[in-house]
């Protein structure tokens, strides 16, 4: 009879915690992704492109294990299988809503639309993605994120806070996405819950923002990532950060009013 003692529950292997990023196929998306892969984390990734988001995945499988199902934050069935995969790698302890749009609608090289022109079915859609679809991602995750006290990073920009013209429809979804990650660090205490600004970075959506112009003086979004891995690592007060603060300062009191006005806007979400 084999007498050997079953192994403690302390002696059970540790399933390595598990990241759900959008928007992860390119940018900031794809950076954050792979510094988390680098220190362990399973990851969840998504993105609508599905050659581009296939090709992260690949990358990405290097290092540790990734589901990347494609499509929009935007579509129910897509947000239940995101949380699926997630529970399937033993849960969600981080979600990254991350992916965005600057206008709801391909700009193919037209500038920003100005308020009073702004086609309504783009000015929908920006909502839908920038705010709806995060906030619809957030409600199946927080069973996932509460057992772990794990933590959101919604991503944002100083086009929340400042009136550039041409930014309304970003601008203002942003904003809203603001207030939704305030209110939902207020009745989730047991979920850290962050805005953040990453500020002017070199990314594919930032020259579509901006045709024509040279951007190559703007940081690549790799180096906002250690800014994020703080707020994850140290898990400070809910609020709404600067990047370039948090890569500054450490890891600053939470900003309460608008930030110092910048040269451009910043779009996120890539």
């Amino acid at each position: 009879m084999d007498t050997a003692a079953a192994p403690a529950a302390t002696d059970r292997p540790q399933i390595p915690p598990v990241a759900v990023v959008t928007g992860a196929s390119r940018g900031l998306g794809l950076e954050l992704a792979r510094a988390l892969a680098r220190d362990g984390w399973q990851l969840v990734i998504t993105a609508r492109n599905t050659a581009e988001l296939a090709a992260a995945e690949a990358e990405l499988a290097a290092l540790t294990k990734v589901a990347a199902p494609a499509g929009s934050v935007v579509d129910d069935d897509h947000r239940e299988r995101l949380a699926e995969a997630a529970a399937a790698l033993g849960g969600a302890s981080l979600l990254v809503n991350n992916a965005s749009t600057l206008t709801g609608y391909e700009l193919n090289g037209a500038p920003l639309p100005a308020l009073a022109d702004f086609p309504l079915p783009g000015l929908l859609e920006t909502f839908e993605v920038n705010v709806l679809g995060p906030i619809a991602l957030t409600q199946l995750l927080l069973p996932q994120l509460r057992a772990r006290r794990g933590a959101v990073i919604d991503i944002s920009s100083d086009a929340a806070v400042e009136a550039y013209a041409g930014w309304g429809g970003y601008g203002a979804s942003k904003a809203a996405l603001d207030h939704a990650s305030a209110v939902l660090a207020a009745e989730e205490p047991e979920v850290a819950v962050w805005a953040v600004d990453p500020g002017d970075m070199r990314t594919r959506m930032h020259q579509e923002a901006f045709p024509g112009e040279d951007i190559s003086d703007r940081p690549l979004p790799a180096t906002v990532v250690p800014a994020l891995l703080g707020l994850i690592r140290d898990r400070p007060a809910a609020g709404r950060y600067r990047a370039a603060d948090l890569l500054t300062e450490g890891v600053p009191r939470a900003d309460p009013s608008t930030p110092a006005a910048a040269a451009a806007p910043t779009p996120a979400g890539e």
